[in-house]
């Protein structure tokens, strides 16, 4: 039997936050979400420290780029480095389309990179690809 994936959104902008709410209610996905403000927050949910609850797997994890505290190019390097957290699923979804956010992401081993444009838009196309992706998907 699968297990439920959750989703861990690491996002500092509120309006996005409750795009990815309405994309999720509007798809019928009522998979858990998790809102973490930046990555600092982020790490905190899935090491289970200062307080937060572990976010255990399968998850995903849907990331901003440009946060305060710790950006999403920091959060990913960290993921990337430890031990538990290194095969994570990490999506990149992030307003730079600039090629050297992209390439370095993405040498950090992300699953993809999505640049939010129009973002009712974006955000119901790229969550409804992410239902399928984890219907298909063995995750770890």
């Amino acid at each position: 039997m699968r297990k439920e994936v959750g989703l861990l959104l690491v996002e500092d902008d509120e309006v996005d936050v409750i795009g990815v709410k309405r994309a999720l209610q509007r798809l019928k996905i009522a998979n858990p979400l998790i809102h973490a403000c930046d990555g600092v927050e982020g790490l905190e949910y899935l090491k289970g420290t200062n307080g937060k609850a572990k976010l255990e797997p399968p998850y995903l994890i849907l990331l901003d780029l440009n946060m305060p505290r710790m950006g999403g190019l920091e959060f990913l390097e960290e993921v990337r480095q430890d031990p538990e957290l290194h095969k994570s699923v990490i999506f990149v979804m992030t307003t730079s389309s600039d090629e050297r956010d992209v390439c370095a992401a993405y040498e950090k081993n992300i699953a993809g990179y999505v640049v939010k444009s129009d973002a009712e838009n974006t955000f119901n196309q790229a969550l409804s690809m992410l239902d399928h992706y984890w219907k298909i998907v063995e995750l770890p």
